[in-house]
C-alpha cells in the first residue's frame, strides 16, 4: 500500500501539468473533491451508519483533515504547477520524509540522533538546490520561483495531516475517508470561488477536451481515493517516522511520468538535488535503524 500510494501520486502531478493553461487549477481541485466525495460515498455508507455516534462527536476534525490534507495540499501543489515543472515538484515532494521526522521533533519531542539531524539538513539543501533552480545564491535575494514555494507550502500542509492521523478518531478507515473527503469537497468549493473562476466555472465542463476528461477520471479515483486510503492505512499500521520514507517513490514515479509523458528534460541541478536529498534521507533512515537496533 505505501507504494502504490505514491506511484499514484506521482501520478497526480503529471495529470495536473497536462492541463495547465487548459483548466484553472481550483476548478481542477475542486471538480476532483466533488467527485471522489461521490466516489466513495456508497463504498462508504454502511460503515458511517455503524460508526455515526463517533462521527457525530469529532466530524470537525474529520472533515479538518481532508480540508487541509486533500484540499489545501492539492491546491498549492496545482498552483504550483503552472509556474514550475513537474519534475521540480517531484523533486521537492521527495523531501516529505524529512521534513515529517522534523516537525515529529518540532510538535511531539519525538527524539532525532544527530546524525537524522544532520540527515535532515543536508535533504533541505537538496530542495533548495531545485527550488533555485541550481542557484542557491538566489535564496539571500528572495529569487525564488513561485511556483516550487508553492509547492514545498503543500508539503508542509502534508507533514501536517500526517502528523494529525495519530489523533484520527476511532472509525472504520472508509467512514474516515468520506468525512475527510466531504471537508475536501467544501474546502475546494470554498476556495474555488474565492482564488479561482467561480462556481459557476463547473458549467465549462460539459465542453472539456477528452484530455481534460481523462485527467479528471485519473485525479478523482487513483491520487484520491486509492491513494489516500493506502496511505491513511498504511500510517495507522506501522507509524508516521516509518511510512514517511514511500514519499521517496513521488520523485521517482513523478519524474519518470513527467520524461516519458510531458517530454521534460532534467537538468544538471536536478541529478544533483536528487542525489543531495537521497544521500540525506538515508542518512537519518540507517541513523534510525542503527538507534532502533541499539535499544
Amino acid at each position: 500500500m505505501l507504494i502504490l500510494a505514491p506511484m499514484f501520486w506521482g501520478g497526480n502531478v503529471v495529470a495536473a501539468k497536462m492541463v495547465v493553461g487548459e483548466m484553472d487549477p481550483f476548478l481542477l481541485l475542486a471538480s476532483r473533491c466533488v467527485g471522489a466525495t461521490l466516489f466513495i460515498l456508497p463504498f462508504a455508507w454502511r460503515f458511517l451508519g455503524a460508526d455515526w455516534p463517533v462521527i457525530r462527536r469529532a466530524w470537525p476534525l474529520l472533515m479538518a483533515y481532508g480540508a487541509v490534507g486533500y484540499a489545501l495540499f492539492n491546491g498549492l501543489l496545482y498552483v504550483g504547477l503552472t509556474t514550475t515543472t513537474a519534475v521540480n515538484s517531484s523533486i521537492e515532494q521527495g523531501a516529505l520524509p524529512l521534513i515529517i521526522l522534523a516537525a515529529n521533533f518540532i510538535v511531539f519531542r519525538v527524539r532525532a540522533t544527530p546524525l537524522q539531524i544532520v540527515g535532515v539538513l543536508i535533504a533541505i539543501t537538496g530542495v533548495a538546490l531545485t527550488a533555485t533552480h541550481g542557484d542557491l545564491a538566489r535564496i539571500l535575494t528572495l529569487d525564488v520561483n513561485i511556483g516550487d514555494g508553492f509547492v514545498i507550502l503543500a508539503c508542509l500542509s502534508y507533514a501536517a495531516y500526517t502528523l494529525a492521523l495519530r489523533f484520527r478518531p476511532p472509525v472504520h478507515l472508509m467512514s474516515f475517508m468520506a468525512i475527510a473527503f466531504s471537508g475536501a469537497a467544501l474546502t475546494s468549493l470554498v476556495m474555488l470561488q474565492l482564488f479561482g473562476t467561480g462556481l459557476g466555472s463547473f458549467a465549462s465542463l460539459p465542453d472539456a477536451s477528452p484530455k481534460v476528461w481523462a485527467v479528471l477520471a485519473y485525479v478523482m479515483v487513483f491520487p484520491s481515493m486509492f491513494s489516500q486510503v493506502f496511505y491513511a492505512r498504511g500510517v495507522e499500521l506501522v507509524g508516521p517516522n516509518r511510512a514517511a520514507p514511500s514519499h521517496n517513490l513521488i520523485p521517482v514515479f513523478g519524474a519518470l511520468g513527467s520524461i516519458i509523458i510531458l517530454g521534460e528534460r532534467p537538468q544538471a541541478y536536478h541529478y544533483i538535488a536528487a542525489a543531495i536529498i537521497i544521500a540525506g534521507i538515508i542518512m537519518a533512515e540507517w541513523a534510525a535503524r542503527r538507534r532502533k537496533g541499539t535499544i
